[in-house]
């Protein structure tokens, strides 16, 4: 397979496949259990981003060249439609492969992120982990040592440690590629939809604990998504999927009907 075919770990054996795509600085990992359980019904491909992962690096980053990413993906592994799931970054990437590849598509979930663009909220996050001073770390808690100064938030550092790896050097990395993440973080938190619409079964799924998807944003998903359902899990945050994983499992089955 080509080089710039995204990485993936699958699991299951059926006729249905199913697409999982993480969010920015995360892994296929992040849905390891989830994606077990998924496979009791579908074949499931979880999927590493470029950039991220074990996925080819490229100084090129954005919702469109994530979408063709899919594409390239799916027919490389001779597939003719799936059902996707994207978190966050990797939800943006998801819709935008609906609107151009509808045909493609049998089930599109999005989780807690809306067709608009953010505020920038990440700039601490990409500032610790641009100062991560790599010869000083000897072991995984050095690294979380050191994103203390300007990561107060214990979960996000050990999500973000979850891509520190060490290389057969004995020196520590991170997967993704730093660079052109914080060089295509505006592109990446931007609106930049194509004017379609996909008109198959779609359900937006927040967090009721997050501001990914707020009220108002109804008017603007269904602008791209006229058939699209927006539900949202109680007491669950942006990675609603790791805080509520029995809720999101079931959310997510009765909407796919397997």
């Amino acid at each position: 397979m080509s080089n710039n075919i995204l990485f993936s770990k699958i699991v299951g054996s059926n006729e249905k496949h199913l697409l999982i795509l993480h969010g920015l600085f995360g892994q296929l990992d992040n849905w390891g259990t989830l994606g077990n359980r998924f496979a009791e019904n579908f074949t499931v491909h979880l999927l590493d981003a470029r950039n991220h992962g074990r996925s080819f690096h490229s100084a090129e980053m954005s919702h469109e060249l994530m979408a063709e990413d899919l594409l390239n993906y799916i027919e490389a592994q001779k597939i003719d439609s799936v059902d996707l799931i994207g978190h966050s970054l990797g939800g943006k990437a998801a819709m935008y492969f609906a609107l151009e590849h509808p045909t493609k598509l049998k089930h599109l979930l999005v989780a807690d992120i809306a067709p608009k663009a953010y505020a920038p909220h990440h700039l601490e996050i990409i500032k610790a982990l641009k100062n991560l001073d790599f010869s000083q770390i000897e072991r995984r808690s050095d690294a979380d040592d050191q994103l203390k100064a300007l990561i107060k938030n214990a979960a996000v550092r050990q999500f973000l440690l979850k891509s520190l790896n060490r290389k057969k050097n004995g020196i520590y990395e991170l997967r993704f590629n730093l660079d052109a993440l914080s060089k295509n973080y505006n592109e990446l938190i931007g609106h930049n939809l194509p004017d379609k619409k996909f008109e198959g079964e779609t359900l937006f799924l927040g967090g009721k604990n997050s501001s990914y998807i707020e009220k108002g944003d109804e008017i603007l998903i269904h602008r791209y998504f006229p058939r699209a359902e927006i539900k949202q899990i109680q007491q669950a945050g942006h990675w609603l999927h790791a805080e509520k994983p029995d809720e999101f499992y079931e959310i997510s089955m009765n909407f796919f009907k397997p």
